[in-house]
């Protein structure tokens, strides 16, 4: 059973920091890309990043690159997402998903992330 449990998220002030987690299990991580997307209250699924399944190759939502950075470590099949210069706009529950840019076909329960003062 594929299983995607993330942590990290809670309340942060706006410029503040957060490093969101995502254990995975139930299938061989390190052969599959990866992603994080979000949702805000009253929006839609939005793609935040994808990491190749080597950890190689990224890529970012324009509104989040430069402050977000996504990696993984393949031996301890987890997904991270280093968040930095928070904004009000990034208050959103926050998933892992499994898949890339192609699309995803599983995801985890989220993480709320609120930036707020």
């Amino acid at each position: 059973e594929v299983q995607l449990v993330e942590s990290g998220g809670g309340l942060v002030q706006p410029g503040g920091s957060l490093r969101l987690s995502c254990a995975a299990s139930g299938f061989a991580f390190r052969l599959y890309d990866m992603s994080w997307v979000r949702q805000a209250p009253g929006k839609g699924l939005e793609r935040v990043s994808a990491i190749g399944s080597l950890g190689t190759s990224t890529t970012y939502a324009d509104s989040v690159k430069g402050r977000f950075t996504i990696s993984r470590d393949n031996a301890k099949n987890t997904l991270y997402l280093q968040m930095k210069s928070l904004q009000p706009e990034d208050t959103a529950v926050y998933y892992c998903a499994r898949g890339g840019v192609s699309g995803t076909d599983y995801r985890g329960q989220g993480t709320q992330v609120t930036v707020s003062s």
